[in-house]
């Protein structure tokens, strides 16, 4: 198999209003957390087909979306974001920024039709991902840049000059 590479546009939204969103993010991974330890905890009466993880699988916001496998990791002078999108193609994947969040949705149709004297075999298949993770501060959104490469999105978020100039170097000592 070939590896191709294809650039993503970058959809880039106008903040909503001053301190839009902000807190939310903290609030929402504390409660993603406490869900998963009681998931961990075992079988038990309160889980079912309402839990957490259920949830997860089924459709989000009512648009029939999954959350894709994603990672964010801070590189040096720039930030990371990888999605997994297996099956997809770079036209069916959307990236936005906006109130300090990145969204990356993705949709994906497969239609089948074989017809021979003595049958017919119709098959379509049809799956949407949507996955929205919080950013950290100090992200220049004018330089983010997305590339996709055999089911893996790659989405490059350098950070400001301003933010680079805040970093320093701890010194660590060891302690007698």
């Amino acid at each position: 198999m070939s590896k191709r590479k294809t650039e993503i546009e970058v959809h880039r939204e106008a903040p909503s209003g001053a301190g839009a969103g902000e807190g939310w993010p903290s609030f929402l991974s504390l409660r993603n957390e406490i869900d998963r330890l009681f998931d961990e905890v075992g079988a038990g009466a309160w889980r079912g087909p309402l839990s957490r993880r259920m949830q997860a699988l089924m459709p989000a916001g009512g648009e029939g979306a999954v959350r894709p496998a994603a990672e964010l990791v801070e590189c040096g002078a720039e930030y990371r974001v990888t999605a997994e999108l297996p099956g997809m193609a770079a036209g069916d994947v959307d990236v936005k920024l906006g109130d300090g969040t990145i969204t990356i949705r993705g949709e994906k149709s497969e239609e089948r039709k074989e017809e021979k004297d003595d049958y017919l075999l119709s098959e379509r298949r049809y799956g949407a991902v949507q996955r929205t993770l919080p950013l950290p501060p100090g992200i220049d959104a004018e330089a983010v840049t997305a590339s996709f490469a055999n089911g893996v999105l790659t989405v490059t978020l350098p950070k400001s000059a301003e933010a680079r100039q805040k970093e320093r170097k701890v010194e660590v000592k060891a302690s007698a």
